[in-house]
């Protein structure tokens, strides 16, 4: 038998309150699970229950309820009932697989976003047939409504039950967890996994799914062992939302930077430099549009500019806390017996520059900012185009200050942050407050004030954010600000981070009002992230249709035979005195042939010119969705160029 956790033999005189998230309190007799909380409630939500939280610890409906508890009953409709479907999907894929190839094995499962996967070893490759097996097995034993129970199982017990079942890689994960407390498992029908859960009562409520795709993964991330077998899925709460994921997936096909990088001869990768960049000339422009804009910005909020060297003797690094933390992730030479570190981020660097001369109170907040050049060493398997990149630039920048100073330097740099998202086009941020993890340096105490500190700038600018513990950096807590793109994927570019730490483990001082010598706060902000991975995520959500301000050619002049091109080089040569990217197309082809593969290019405007535009001193204009927008003189498109360049990539 599999007993339900929190099942007690205690007395029944025990009679709980249980407070709703509206304040609501409702007594009970005895003790109840979370079924019954939500049954008292009403047969909708106790259909609709998928788990439930109780004060901060999310459980599964069959919990049971021994004293006083805050409980928020989860369903489909919250964030954490559609995670609770997708680790039950996980499971029942894991269990359909198993019914159709019964000599596989399965390993790790866990919940992504958007989805699941679950690694498996089995003697031959899934084919796209499988997967189409698979998830018709999936609906099967969904509609069987087999109940899902959570046992408690001792380790050495649970390694013989999954000795006996042939599951070896079970094994490995078992005995390498360390401590010897109890684990938890779940079954449902003839499928048993180890997990943490909570999960769905019943295999009826695994909402829509589908599974996606396979792909090759080596057990435990380590290329020295085994090749297994990763197949991905995504679960929804209803069919509705399925079907709107997955057009987003196909719109996300078409967008694919990598796709249109080539597409638009932007940039390409390759193997003699993984992770490395190639960026050719149109690419390259739009590089230095998005650097100079940014440096443009900074200066105009207080930035001053430096640049700082890429290699660095480690002891630096070691100083900081970054050697102990990322060591593995760092590209290092030894030479003349010394050990450098190629620089993973630009922080260390920065303090250097502050202690050049003891700076006074009078002079804070100092403000270094650095288009800084930055390697990490990233696993091979996770490199992607510019998203995933071993060497990037950060548009990065250190704010040095006295703690009274922060409130005031956060809310500043929320302000240009958002002026600088509305002009690329994304007017819908979500923020996170990153919170410490376990592994940190610095005091509680010292915790405690900068994340009140984040919180109170927040709130101060009234926007909607929600917490997310354990994430924040090693050196202190974060504000992560994501883009929502036009197909409505999330992006996660800009921080704030508060460090108490590092200037005092890496001696910077300033001279107090009081006389006295103190540790600065060092704020860590970055808008963009990195220049890579932001023009790669305007790439995709413009799908290569860039507003003028930023399209490497933002205009073509065309002739329609050889006799208009002294005039053609002369509007060129006009609108590039007067700042204009443009280019001509004097090719012996057929004005329409032009205009086909000028627009293909996504060139946002067109200008033909015949012998009628000469006459008058004009250019015959066309946009690049196909709109006729007729003839007007040089400094009349100028003018409308120059509007749509100075609107950049705002939307109202």
């Amino acid at each position: 038998m599999w007993p339900l956790v929190g099942v007690t033999t205690e007395s029944e005189d025990n009679m709980p309150v249980i407070t709703l998230p509206d304040g609501t309190e409702k007594p009970f007799d005895s003790p109840v699970t979370v079924a019954q909380v939500a049954e008292s409630i009403g047969p909708g939500l106790a259909k609709a229950a998928l788990a439930g939280r109780v004060g901060d610890t999310m459980v599964d409906t069959s919990h049971l309820i021994e004293g006083d508890a805050d409980l928020a009953i989860i369903t489909a409709k919250d964030a954490d009932g559609l995670e609770v479907i997708r680790h039950s999907c996980a499971h029942l894929m894991a269990q359909a697989l198993q019914q159709l190839f019964p000599t596989a094995q399965v390993t790790i499962g866990p919940v992504i976003d958007d989805g699941f996967y679950y690694d498996f070893a089995y003697e031959r490759a899934f084919t796209p047939e499988d997967l189409e097996a698979i998830e018709k097995k999936m609906n099967e034993i969904a509609k069987q409504d087999l109940t899902v129970e959570r046992s408690i199982m001792s380790r050495d017990d649970a390694v013989k039950l999954f000795e006996d079942m042939g599951e070896k890689y079970k094994v490995e994960i078992l005995e390498s967890i360390p401590g010897e407390e109890d684990l938890s498992f779940y079954k449902q029908g003839d499928f048993i996994d180890l997990c943490r859960g909570p999960h769905i009562p019943s295999t009826s409520k695994t909402g829509s799914f589908k599974l996606t795709k396979v792909a090759g993964a080596y057990w435990r991330g380590d290329s020295n062992n085994e090749m297994l077998q990763r197949i991905y899925g995504t679960a929804w709460a209803d069919k509705k939302a399925l079907k709107q994921y997955l057009h987003m997936l196909e719109e996300a096909e078409k967008r694919d930077h990598r796709k249109l990088g080539k597409k638009h001869d932007l940039f390409h990768t390759q193997e003699e430099a993984p992770g490395m960049v190639f960026w050719h000339p149109k690419g390259w422009q739009i590089y230095q549009i998005v650097e100079q804009y940014m440096r443009d910005v900074q200066n105009k909020n207080g930035y001053q500019e430096i640049k700082t060297p890429q290699l660095v003797d480690m002891s630096l690094w070691e100083a900081s806390g970054h050697a102990d933390k990322f060591g593995d992730d760092m590209f290092s030479v030894n030479t003349e017996n010394r050990l450098y570190a190629i620089k993973p981020m630009n922080c260390p660097c920065h303090v250097q520059v502050f202690n050049q001369g003891l700076k006074s109170y009078r002079e804070l907040p100092i403000r270094l900012a650095e288009f800084g050049s930055c390697h990490r060493n990233e696993a091979s398997g996770t490199l992607q185009g510019t998203m995933r990149v071993r060497g990037f630039v950060q548009d990065d920048a250190h704010i040095f200050c006295a703690e009274d100073q922060i409130q005031e330097e956060v809310a500043s740099f929320i302000r240009m942050l958002e002026g600088v998202y509305d002009d690329f086009g994304f007017d819908d941020i979500i923020i996170k407050l990153s919170t410490r993890p376990e592994q940190r340096v610095g005091s509680d105490e010292d915790w405690d004030r900068s994340e009140a500190a984040l919180a109170e700038a927040l709130d101060a600018r009234g926007f909607d954010w929600e917490y997310q513990p354990g994430e924040g950096a090693f050196y202190g807590p974060k504000i992560e600000f994501s883009l929502k793109d036009c197909i409505g994927r999330v992006w996660q570019c800009g921080t704030m981070q508060v460090d108490f730490s590092m200037p005092g483990r890496l001696d910077a001082q300033f001279v107090a009002e009081d006389g006295s010598r103190q540790v600065p706060v060092m704020l860590h902000r970055a808008i963009l992230g990195s220049f890579e991975r932001f023009i790669g995520v305007l790439i995709e959500h413009y799908a290569g249709e860039f507003p003028p301000w930023l399209a490497p050619t933002q205009a073509v002049v065309m002739n329609i035979t050889d006799s208009q091109a002294d005039y053609c080089h002369d509007v060129v040569k006009s609108l590039k005195e007067k700042g204009f990217r443009v280019e001509s197309d004097l090719r012996n082809e057929k004005v329409g042939f032009k205009i086909r593969e000028h627009t293909i290019q996504k060139v946002p405007y067109l200008l033909v010119v015949g012998d009628r535009e000469i006459e008058n001193g004009e250019v015959a204009v066309r946009a690049r969705n196909g709109d006729d927008l007729g003839s007007m003189s040089i400094d009349a498109f100028s003018e409308l160029l120059t509007k749509n360049v100075e609107k950049k990539g705002r939307t109202g």
